[in-house]
């Protein structure tokens, strides 16, 4: 894929995730106005707004790394990865055109990730635990 093409394809899914945060902005704004109408559904509604707020985080995330995208074609360091310096493989390139890593760069950081919430849920409950005994004394 040539760099027209890759900036052609990060357009096209930029303009796809736009109409659709339009889209559920509309049926957000829609289904308020019906939950003013009907005040026993709120805890249903409510559940409903976070979720609706959860995917529009991750659209707006989506977003930034397509706009990362274009601006690494602009300034010609677009396919490198940005952790080694290496070459993205074009198979990866056309599956996830917004790619920052090559694979092997994305898997470590995902251990990494993965390690670093693991640890981190493994103190939340050392705590927990920590509080139930100070509690029980």
């Amino acid at each position: 894929m040539n760099k027209n093409e890759i900036t052609d394809m990060l357009l096209k899914l930029k303009e796809n995730l736009l109409q659709e945060i339009a889209s559920n902005m509309k049926m957000e704004i829609s289904h308020l106005q019906e939950a003013i109408a009907d005040m026993y559904d709120l805890a249903d509604d409510e559940r409903e707004r976070q979720f609706s707020i959860l995917l529009c985080n991750r659209d707006r995330e989506k977003l930034e790394l397509i706009d990362e995208a274009l601006e690494r074609i602009e300034e010609g360091t677009y396919g490198i990865c940005e952790n080694c310096g290496s070459k993205i493989a074009e198979g990866r390139v056309k599956v996830m055109p917004f790619a920052r890593y090559c694979i092997a760069c994305q898997s470590k950081i995902e251990k990494e990730e993965k390690y670093l919430r693991n640890q981190d849920d493994s103190l939340r409950y050392r705590s927990v635990i920590k509080e139930s005994e100070e509690i029980e004394e």
